[in-house]
């Protein structure tokens, strides 16, 4: 397969498969750590109304669904192109940490969430990634 074709490919592959993580862990988020009482926070106006009734358990799903995306979207890619590893796992960080500050402007957060997930959920997830395929070249 043609290098070029096989590397917007592992792009296209890292950001849908590492998208349906994150939205998958979102999803079964609420039946893992429930929201409060009345509390509907499948939109961004829900979220919005019920933020003052939020705890700092009601983050740990929403950073642990970036993260992992993050990770498995730079790994699929990481894996799947030949050269530039490092680079292609990177723009998959990148990617995400774009998405993550777009919601930090439109989804009502803590300071120090906003600061920890955009410091820790992408860029060095996608390092992650980069050096899992690296170090195990059996993923």
């Amino acid at each position: 397969m043609n290098t070029t074709l096989r590397s917007i490919l592992a792009i296209i592959a890292g950001i849908v498969i590492g998208g349906i993580v994150n939205m998958g862990i979102i999803t079964i988020s609420g039946s893992i750590i429930p929201p409060p009482e009345g509390a509907d926070l499948s939109t961004a106006e829900g979220i919005k109304a019920a933020a003052d009734l939020l705890e700092a358990k009601h983050y740990i799903m929403p950073f642990l669904a970036h993260a992992i995306g993050t990770l498995v979207g730079a790994l699929i890619t990481a894996k799947i192109v030949t050269k530039s590893k490092f680079a292609y796992a990177m723009f998959i960080g990148v990617f995400f940490l774009l998405g993550g500050i777009s919601a930090a402007f439109m989804i009502p957060a803590p300071t120090w969430f906003i600061i920890l997930d955009l410091a820790a959920a992408y860029i060095p997830m996608a390092w992650l990634g980069y050096k899992l395929v690296e170090k195990n070249n059996r993923f």
